[in-house]
């Protein structure tokens, strides 16, 4: 059983920045080496943002992301981060931390079929 908990959403103005975590727990290290970020707009599918993958190191952004958004892994306190900057309103959505993929070009997918672990969520509204 993988647990992951996010934190960090609220409300800012289109321009702005926000820094969400997700801690988890669990056999996450002995079992997957994918955590990505996810999020859900109104009336929209869940689409993949971001994912790290801990076996190489290697990270991928979504092309909405791409010069805003950053994600990282922090092994000590064994939290993964998303720092989004200049952001839009079009990022308003529930950003969802997930676990899944043991294989590097599964967690590249950002196919959200691929993480069987997911967050309760955390909401961001960009304001214009």
């Amino acid at each position: 059983q993988v647990l992951l908990a996010e934190s960090g959403g609220g409300s800012v103005e289109a321009g702005g920045s926000l820094t969400l975590s997700c801690a988890h727990s669990g056999d996450y290290y002995s079992t997957n080496k994918c955590m990505g970020w996810f999020r859900q707009a109104p009336g929209k599918e869940r689409e993949g943002v971001a994912a790290f993958y801990s076996g190489t190191g290697s990270s991928w952004l979504a092309d909405s992301a791409k010069g805003r958004f950053t994600i990282s892994q922090d092994y000590d306190s064994n939290t993964v981060g998303l720092q989004m900057k200049s952001l839009k309103p079009e990022d308003t959505a529930i950003y969802y931390c997930a676990a899944g993929p043991s294989t590097h070009a599964a967690c590249r997918s950002l196919d959200r079929t691929n993480f069987p672990y997911w967050g309760q969520g955390t909401l961001v509204a960009v304001s214009s």
